[in-house]
């Protein structure tokens, strides 16, 4: 009786996984499979896909180093340092990765547009948001933030107190502390949480066309300009997915072969 109910457990498990992976696995293949190599190249050509694959990677970089430099100080904060709500802040962190993309950028719209909420303060010294690239890179900070503040912040926390004990025996101050010994301890998530915030950022839709518009050559990246072509040029939308989709398997695999996912396990570890 025990050996069936073995043998069962494991058709049930293996029929669970098969079903998942061809889930994964089958939209994948009926991209890949709709694109030529020549095709692919000769396309990738043209005016309308170089400009948005240009605009996509100056926003996603852009967007990137911003969630670092400003993440970066917050995370440290989040994981060295006890204070009254900080689960709130916790929670606020993470509140783009679940909130839909319409509502946030919406949000957006309100608190940096014309009549938002600091519109016009921005406006008086010249800075104007909505549908402008810089709004591109705004959209695409606010919703791939979470992913490096996490990463970050289990990398941060990971640290052993040994040896911030031992640089404050040497009389270290805590900036030095933190640039010698902690920033060099924690490199390896601090680089993961970027590589997935900049993928974040790359893919980012719908933030990006309710708070920046779909102007070609100034908001148009290439999720909207997939969105655009499949209406008209399903070769164009191929194309342009195809492309999305070699970047992100590339980010994956370099984040798997390099940290060995230990980002996620840490991200979650910190929890």
């Amino acid at each position: 009786m025990s050996r069936t109910r073995e043998l069962a457990t494991r058709a049930a498990l293996a029929l669970g996984a098969a079903a998942m992976l061809m889930l994964l696995i089958v939209p994948i293949a009926a991209l890949l499979l709709r694109v030529h190599p020549g095709t692919l190249f000769e396309r990738l050509l043209e005016p309308e896909i170089l400009a948005a694959l240009r605009l996509s990677l100056v926003t996603s970089v852009s967007a990137t180093f911003l969630v670092v430099a400003t993440g970066l100080p917050l995370a440290y904060l989040l994981a060295r340092r006890q204070f009254r709500g900080k689960r709130v802040l916790e929670v606020l962190v993470d509140l783009p990765m679940v909130l839909p993309p319409t509502v946030a950028g919406f949000a957006l719209l309100l608190a940096f547009g014309r009549a938002g909420l600091t519109g016009r303060a921005l406006e008086a010294f010249g800075v104007s948001l909505p549908f402008t690239t810089l709004g591109v890179i705004v959209a695409q900070a606010f919703m791939s933030a979470p992913f490096f503040i996490t990463s970050a912040r289990a990398g941060l926390a990971a640290v052993d107190p040994r040896y911030l004990d031992a640089a404050a025996t040497l009389r270290a101050s805590e900036l030095d502390t933190f640039f010698r010994v902690v920033l060099p301890l924690s490199m390896p998530l601090l680089v993961a949480g970027a590589a997935m915030s900049g993928a974040r950022a790359l893919g980012e839709f719908g933030a990006t066309i309710t708070f920046a518009g779909n102007l070609p050559g100034v908001t148009q990246t290439m999720p909207l300009a997939v969105y655009v072509a499949l209406q008209s040029d399903l070769d164009s939308a191929i194309v342009l997915s195809v492309v999305l989709l070699a970047i992100a398997f590339t980010l994956l695999f370099w984040l798997r072969r390099t940290a060995g996912g230990g980002a996620f396990v840490a991200a979650r570890a910190s929890r």
